[in-house]
């Protein structure tokens, strides 16, 4: 069937506090006063449906019975496919909030860009109510969108929204990920085509729209635009270059764009919640800090109070208050007065301070953490800001025609300034943020005018469909970023190639005709890529040395590798080069391209067919002697030779460590290199027990912990193969203290429904009324129940629950003296507050690991070391209060600790948040990590 033809251009600011829609009737001329906004039908009160400028981002999750459905009517009846059964969107939504906590999905959009948790599992209210139903990031960000699709249908049902010309928008310092996942969400919500623009491009899309025969003069002395976008989760920041053609046309291009920023107005929200909350605790008998879903119902409150008082013609001071539970609903409500002079000294002095230019953010975690969210360890916009600039100083010279050498001194300040988000409505904010760069330039700043923060990024996404019309000017830019492909690695120093270089324009393709590679068909081929967003020029095939210092600063940023898997039946490999491109929705394009033309796409993903014959080919430099090591390798394991040694399996160790240096100074490269051949000579592992057991320990050692290496989910899809053949010698000790450890050396790439498998076979030996069970008792010995007992500490993905009732029994059995002390580290891993890799939605409640405390803390941790291990691990600090314990249990332990002796930083895990050195992270998680492989936290 023919796409009827679209008539309107239709612009969505997905915003996390608020969703807009904007847009243009193509059958009118495309002016700046052919833009309106679409008012969003939504339920303001119960039964009470009204027409909105804007679709708050909230979602309510209402107990059974609390709602009437009938209450819940709107003019549609379609759902979002797997949608909870009762859910409200929007205003009410909002305000239901306000009153009732734990029921609330907030920052769907600040949760769609957290790398630390699974966006697509039901994860959302965070820290929700017991009964709640919940949602995933991305389900949620699709509902904003099916919502405001739904509402424009009913209201143009000739000009469905799927069959118009649809731009969301996304921060500039969106990733692929989160680029990839808003195209998802647009997908579920029926928009399957759409473009995705930057917000800071939007807003001066936007402000030229609006002065488009004024812009010429009211540029005509400025050179260097900021767009400073900070909204309610984000900050995003853009430069724009303001020159002029050979026709004296004004022409804008895009310069620059900052790394992602979880920083904005919700931080000044939770500031506040924290100052009224310490207010309620110092009049509270117990001095308790409140829920996580009281505190989310406080922050509606403190968000209230923050704009009335940042406002024009504030009053001095507004009431919060903080409703009771249950049945001290009206009787349990606490109330503070904020006054109007420590808001603004909150918002300004905290947030937009007047430092020096040469202040640069603090990179230790202090900023204020809730939720789970990663927010930016400094609060201070202020000073991203000026880091933002002096990382883009090249390009502002550049634009602002100062010679680097005669200003060597200076600082290249750009000449205007454009503000947007909700935090710049208060023009007290405003006036702070100029005076800041003002003060940094000395000659001053211009502050283009933007009445309206709010509306103006979903208006702007208008004004760019109109400029692909034609209708009016574009900016220019192209990719925000370029883009490398690792050739060689090593731990310190990668070479890269320049595959697509900054500012590269959408569609345009790069052919790196100078460089071909074998690829190998049939088998999955990875290329592991590198972007970066800094201002130095580069070529398209030129080659840089990236060291450790680049990625740790995020200078630049590791992409998941890009996988292709070719099927061909005539031959077994092409000699193919790279043809890259930026598409419409501002992700990377690869192609591989064989002599013939024949192309190849590949993709941010690894392809599930592949064949467990494969033999994966290792492009990185190994050592001289490797090929010696695989020598030795294919002698024991390869095709039975009649002047084979038989003896020789029992030197391996020693023979490998001869040829390449001892194991534990062994990189990825050769780990994965070695455990690769071991996969290729799996089926003659059983020769012997000491075959058995050595092919399980240098491949378990090899993969170890199981992902963070490219190709390492291929990889496990072929060892899980192995798990359902089981072990040839059962009947040695020996042989199960190999087999289990490897499964939990190879733990954090397996899937949760294969944890769960490795579990079940194993949860009978656990309990503690196996103690009593002879039959259980021998088979647990033989089965080496110690090293069942670590495998199942490493399964961060079970269900909570399980990991629940698992450290309940294995409490229970730690009653006797009879247990393995390795019992009590992993009750510390399965009950830690900080998970190994596993995402922070599946954690142990801190109300159940608080019940255990009073007999943990009666032991003697000076003759156990373990047990004060096990409670460091529970108590450890992270940030987030719906997973922190209570502040007096952690005075308890900490005292405990100090007069145990133990290490100064068992204490600090447990009173601030910090991160993992070398050794703690060696105790979590039982061994060495491969050398260069650092694990994100």
């Amino acid at each position: 069937m023919t796409q009827p033809q679209a008539q309107y251009l239709i612009g969505i600011d997905l915003g996390t506090t608020n969703t807009v829609v904007a847009y243009a009737d193509m059958q009118r001329p495309l002016t700046a006063e052919n833009c309106q906004i679409f008012e969003i039908e939504q339920l303001v009160a119960a039964g009470e449906v009204a027409k909105r400028p804007m679709l708050p981002s909230f979602r309510y999750h209402p107990a059974v019975g609390e709602i009437n459905q009938a209450d819940m009517v709107l003019p549609w009846s379609a759902k979002l496919p797997d949608e909870i059964d009762q859910v409200v969107i929007g205003e009410w939504a909002r305000e239901l909030g306000h009153k009732v906590g734990g029921r609330q999905v907030v920052s769907a959009k600040s949760w769609l860009s957290h790398p630390q948790v699974d966006r697509t599992a039901d994860i959302l209210p965070w820290a929700g109510a017991e009964d709640a139903a919940k949602v995933s990031p991305l389900l949620a960000s699709a509902s904003y969108l099916f919502y405001v699709r739904c509402a424009w249908n009913v209201a143009h049902p000739e000009s469905l929204m799927e069959h118009q010309h649809v731009v969301i928008t996304v921060p500039a310092s969106f990733d692929e990920n989160a680029r990839t996942l808003t195209v998802e969400a647009a997908k579920r919500a029926g928009l399957g085509k759409i473009l995705l623009l930057e917000e800071p491009q939007a807003v001066c899309y936007d402000w030229y729209a609006r002065h488009q025969q004024q812009a010429q003069a009211v540029l005509a002395n400025t050179r260097l635009l900021l767009v400073c976008d900070v909204g309610g989760g984000t900050t995003d920041l853009s430069l724009i270059k303001i020159s002029r053609d050979k026709t004296k046309q004004l022409v804008l291009t895009r310069v620059g764009v900052g790394n992602h920023l979880m920083l904005g107005g919700d931080n000044v929200d939770l500031t506040l919640a924290h100052k009224v909350e310490n207010h309620f605790a110092k009049n509270a008998a117990n001095n308790k800090k409140l829920s996580a879903a009281s505190l989310s119902q406080l922050i509606q409150q403190t968000r209230k109070a923050k704009e009335l008082l940042l406002g024009i013609n504030a009053p001095e001071s507004a009431k919060v208050t903080l409703l009771g539970s249950g049945a001290s609903l009206i009787g349990g409500a606490k109330s503070v007065q904020l006054t109007r002079q420590e808001v603004r000294e909150i918002a300004l002095d905290g947030f937009f301070p007047l430092v020096d230019f040469t202040a640069r953010p603090h990179s230790h975690r202090m900023g204020v953490v809730e939720f789970g969210l990663p927010y930016a360890p400094d609060p201070a916009v202020s000073k991203y800001i000026a880091e933002f600039i002096a990382d883009h100083r090249a390009v502002c010279e550049q634009a602002l025609q100062l010679d680097a050498t005669a200003n060597a001194d200076s600082n290249a300040i750009p000449d205007a300034v454009l503000f947007n988000g909700g935090v710049f409505n208060s023009p007290v904010i405003s006036q702070q943020a100029l005076q800041l760069l003002t003060q940094w330039r000395s000659t001053g700043v211009q502050m283009l005018e933007n009445d309206n923060p709010d509306l103006a990024v979903a208006k702007g996404a208008v004004a760019y469909a109109k400029a692909r019309q034609g209708a009016q000017l574009k900016i220019g830019g192209g990719s925000a970023r370029s883009f490398f492909l690792v050739l060689e690695q090593t731990n310190a120093v990668k070479k890269a190639i320049c595959l697509l270089p900054k500012g590269t324009e959408e569609d345009q393709e790069l052919h790196l005709r100078d460089q071909a590679f074998l690829l190998t068909l049939g088998q999955p081929v990875q290329f592991h890529l590198l972007s970066t967003a800094a201002d130095d020029t580069y070529t398209l095939g030129e080659i840089v040395a990236v060291d450790e210092q680049a990625l740790i600063s995020q200078r630049f940023i590791s992409l998941p590798p890009l996988v292709v898997v070719v099927q061909h039946d005539q031959q077994a490999s092409a000699s193919v080069t790279l043809v890259s491109s930026l598409t419409e929705v501002g992700t990377l394009k690869i192609d591989c391209v064989a002599d013939d033309q024949q192309r190849w796409h590949l993709e941010f993903e690894i392809r599930k067919q592949l064949s467990n014959q494969n033999k994966l080919s290792n492009s990185t430099n190994l050592p001289a002697e490797f090929d010696n090591a695989v020598a030795t390798i294919e002698n024991l394991y390869g095709d039975r030779k009649k002047d084979a040694d038989p003896k020789a399996i029992k030197t391996l160790k020693r023979d490998l460590e001869r040829q390449l240096g001892k194991r534990e100074n062994w990189d990825g490269a050769v780990l994965r290199s070695m455990a690769d051949k071991l996969l290729e000579l799996q089926k003659r592992r059983r020769r012997s027990l000491a075959h058995e057991r050595s092919w399980f320990n240098f491949t378990g050692y090899g993969l170890r912990p199981g992902f963070g290496y490219p190709l390492d989910e291929w990889r496990i899809e072929q060892i899980w193969l192995i798990y359902a053949q089981g072990l040839q010698f059962d009947t040695e000790v020996q042989g199960w203290i190999d087999w289990w450890t490897f499964w939990r050396r190879v733990a954090g790439g397996l899937s949760a429904d294969q944890q769960l498998s490795l579990y079940n076979d194993v949860a009978k030996y656990l309990k503690a009324s196996a103690l009593s069970n002879r039959k259980l008792q021998a088979e647990a010995k033989l089965k080496s129940y110690e090293n069942m007992v670590k495998l199942v500490a490493a399964l961060e993905h079970l269900p909570v629950e399980i990991k629940l009732e698992l450290t309940k029994q294995l409490l229970k059995r730690l009653e006797k003296p009879s247990e393995t002390v390795s019992s009590w580290w992993a009750v510390g891993r399965i009950a830690s507050r900080v998970p190994f890799y596993g995402s922070v939605h599946n954690v142990i409640a801190k109300q159940d690991v608080q019940k255990w405390l009073p007999q943990l803390l009666k032991l003697d941790w000076k003759k156990n070391s373990q047990i004060a291990f096990a409670v460091v691990l529970i108590a450890r600090m992270s940030g987030d209060r719906s997973r922190d314990i209570e502040a007096d249990w952690r005075q308890k332990i900490v005292a405990k600790l100090a007069a145990a002796k133990a290490p100064a930083s068992w204490l600090e895990m447990v009173e601030t948040v910090k991160e993992l050195d070398e050794d703690e992270t060696k105790k979590i998680f039982g061994e060495d990590l491969p050398a260069g492989l650092t694990l994100i936290q």
